[in-house]
């Protein structure tokens, strides 16, 4: 944790002598640029911005539903990716349920089921046989989900998420990277937008967004894409 503290700790300094705005965001208030940037897989015009998550996150559940509109309103403008902190270490139950539904091509049917269940109807979902039972409770073939979730490549993947987690210093969620370089969250944007409510730190965070994709898309000579 004391990256993170480290970060809001200047960034409280800074904004108590700088203007915060989301608007026209600034390093070390609003966003930190990373020391060591890390690759960034830019396909076309679209800039890859990653939010590292937990579904048992209730930050992450209440930034959901604004994440899913952002992502959705940028459209082409950018390569939109998730990775679960595997809080319970390399074999985290909930980042093998995520994977493993990313794998089979569910994770638009089931992400917002599986947030649902954490958050509305309390199932405790940390075990991997409570999650292979639920999946099997909402319409998702169990021995097609064995099949994926004992496989290579899903296995092979939750192993390395901590590894991922490490290279961007990522240590508390939700978190944001834009391009491999810039990381922002509503914990950052809120210490610079002092007194804000839930509702216009989350605003903000978006504004943030906007203005670092915008950012990267000038840096790299990007045309944007029309948004939606």
């Amino acid at each position: 944790m004391r990256s993170l503290r480290f970060a809001l700790a200047a960034a409280s300094l800074i904004a108590s002598t700088a203007f915060a705005s989301p608007t026209a965001p600034t390093s070390g208030v609003e966003y930190i640029t990373l020391a060591q940037p890390q690759p960034a897989q830019t396909v076309g015009k679209k800039v890859e911005v990653i939010e590292f998550f937990m579904y048992h996150c209730p930050a992450c559940n209440a930034l959901e539903p604004s994440l899913a509109a952002w992502v959705k309103k940028q459209g082409d403008n950018v390569n939109f990716k998730r990775v679960h902190m595997p809080m319970q270490g390399a074999n985290d139950p909930e980042a093998h349920l995520y994977l493993t539904l990313e794998a089979m091509g569910k994770l638009e049917e089931m992400h917002p089921k599986v947030f649902r269940a954490f958050h509305v109807e309390r199932q405790r979902l940390n075990r991997d046989d409570a999650i292979i039972e639920w999946v099997a409770k909402n319409g998702v073939d169990k021995a097609k989900f064995l099949e994926y979730w004992n496989s290579f490549g899903v296995l092979s993947k939750l192993r390395r998420t901590q590894q991922v987690l490490n290279a961007y210093k990522v240590d508390s969620v939700p978190t944001l990277i834009v391009d491999g370089r810039y990381m922002t969250s509503p914990s950052v944007v809120g210490a610079a937008v002092k007194g804000s409510t839930n509702a216009n730190v989350a605003q903000s965070t978006f504004q943030v967004m906007d203005a670092l994709v915008a950012k990267v898309q000038k840096e790299k000579g990007l045309v944007p894409a029309a948004k939606k």
